[in-house]
């Protein structure tokens, strides 16, 4: 009897500091999913030939990407832009350098490789200008470019990156007459923060973009059209639903979106080679009110609100969805899941190769015709 009492005095602490242990662990999952983090650095600078204006990279499957993308740095440049590849073998690969890089600069190994293309929106060479749209987190800023119509496309980023994401479909969009307001949202570097600072993965970023809803309809816009990137898919698709203005909501285009969080959380801790069941205690976690804010969250994330597919039969204006098949960080599953549920509303060309949120970079010509047919199916123009 002694000895066994001596065994669960010991035995005792043991499970407590284990279960305290887990804890920690799930709450930490919880707050990666939650807190905006800084740029991965997932590319390695090998070489730069400043003579042919080369640059060489550790080979990965987004660096071995035909097109155009752009690759931040530190030291002498900030952010180049790459081209073609020019070759490559098991390990590294030779890019066309877009940026012209002197002679004597400095660049350091690490990077990011980034389909972003365009940093700043005198690059597109069309007349714009810096507005502020007061929103229920404070004043966001935003990017406006003017065109003819009526109908104005609202754009929004993606988790963990700013509006500077969405220039590329300006050109494209502005070509077809829709002016373009790019917006910011809490907690994105840009525009004002929330008490935690951390992100709601959609459940109250979708505020901001309805202030700017109400700003565009303020400044001329009769309707808009949504479109979001990556994260910015599930602020849009949030909007869709909840906003007071969703009368005014026009259709929606989806870059490479999260249609359903519980399906991409998942995907990720797999590719992490973390094991069940902690994605889903982490997902728990965060949908409880105490444990959310011990993740350093403002409130519990509704995962069930959040998922569009349960909740597709909310959805009544039309979708193009445009994902590649190998997105790699957001899976194709939940968008292929909205087109099934959705097939009245829901367009969703089949694209493959170009990983997550570069089809423009992997195949602009293909991308921007799906966009400019789709407008024209849905009877979208400059006049309306």
């Amino acid at each position: 009897m002694k000895s066994l009492r001596h065994a669960v005095a010991l035995l005792v602490p043991a499970l407590l500091a284990l279960g305290a242990a887990m804890a920690l662990l799930v709450l930490s999952i919880a707050r990666r999913v939650v807190i905006p983090a800084k740029r991965p650095a997932d590319a390695e600078i090998l070489a730069v030939d400043t003579g042919a204006q080369t640059i060489e990279l550790t080979r990965t499957r987004d660096t071995e990407l035909p097109g155009r993308y752009g690759l931040f740095t530190s030291g002498t440049y900030g952010y180049v832009k790459l081209g073609a590849v020019l070759s490559a073998d098991a390990t590294t690969v030779r890019r066309k350098l877009l940026t012209q890089i002197e002679p004597g600069a400095r660049v350091d190994r690490t990077a990011a490789f980034s389909g972003w293309y365009y940093a700043t929106p005198s690059e597109l060479h069309l007349r714009w200008e810096n507005v502020l749209i007061g929103s229920p987190a404070g004043p966001c800023p935003a990017w406006f470019f003017p065109a003819e119509s009526s109908t104005w496309v609202v754009q929004v980023h993606g988790r963990g990156v700013t509006r500077a994401e969405c220039l590329r479909a300006v050109p494209v969009l502005h070509a077809a007459g829709f002016p373009n307001l790019v917006v910011s949202y809490r907690n994105d570097g840009e525009a004002p923060r929330s008490r935690s600072g951390a992100y709601a993965l959609g459940a109250s970023e979708w505020r901001d973009v309805d202030a700017a809803i109400a700003y565009a309809l303020r400044h001329g816009a009769d309707r808009v059209i949504l479109m979001g990137w990556s994260m910015g898919g599930a602020v849009a698709l949030q909007t869709a639903v909840n906003s007071g203005n969703r009368d005014r909501i026009a259709g929606l285009i989806l870059e490479s979106p999260v249609v359903d969080w519980r399906t991409v959380l998942r995907f990720q801790a797999r590719g992490a080679g973390m094991r069940a069941p902690l994605p889903d205690l982490a997902m728990s976690a965060l949908s409880l009110p105490l444990t959310a804010r011990l993740s350093g969250a403002d409130d519990a994330i509704p995962f069930d609100r959040l998922d569009m597919v349960a909740r597709a039969e909310e959805l009544s204006v039309p979708i193009l969805i445009l994902h590649s098949d190998d997105d790699g960080f957001v899976p194709a599953d939940a968008s292929h899941a909205l087109q099934e549920a959705r097939p009245d509303l829901v367009t969703m060309p089949p694209f493959s190769g170009a990983r997550h949120t570069k089809l423009w970079n992997y195949d602009q010509a293909g991308w921007s015709d799906a966009i400019t047919e789709w407008l024209r199916t849905q009877g979208f123009s400059a006049s309306a």
